[in-house]
């Protein structure tokens, strides 16, 4: 099985950047920890005394490229998500909710759906006056 090149371990906000040997006498994987990625800044933080290659750098921006990329279509399916939920959620309290479950969640529902509404009125007439 040919390994790759690098590894990235995802954090919170990037990642931890291994390089990747195997090419040693005892034939063992060997993780060298050379970089860490803020992927919200785009920071990229050499590890000790280290001086990333063209090579490293390369792969670093295409994994900072690759991952922003996955984030944002991840935003948009959790956003799709949370349509279905509203309407699964609209089924609930018209069919099974019974009045105590409504009684613990209208309020906050409806705050929540006021919320979401002003802010979704406010973009759509932005855009409505940039045309």
């Amino acid at each position: 099985m040919d390994l790759p090149e690098y590894y990235f371990r995802v954090r919170e906000n990037g990642a931890a950047v291994f390089r990747i040997d195997t090419e040693n006498r005892q034939r063992r994987i060997e993780m060298d920890q050379i970089a860490v990625i803020n992927i919200r800044n785009g920071e990229v933080k050499p590890q000790g005394q280290r001086t990333l290659t063209e090579t490293d750098q390369a792969a670093i921006t295409r994994w900072i490229e690759d991952r922003t990329a996955l984030l944002a279509q991840r935003d948009m399916d959790d956003i799709h998500r949370a349509v279905d939920y509203l309407n699964l959620t609209t089924q609930w309290a018209q069919s099974k909710a019974t009045d105590a479950q409504l009684e613990d969640v209208t309020d906050r529902l409806l705050l929540a759906m006021h919320d979401l509404r002003s802010v979704l009125v406010r973009k759509k007439a932005d855009r409505l006056t940039k045309d």
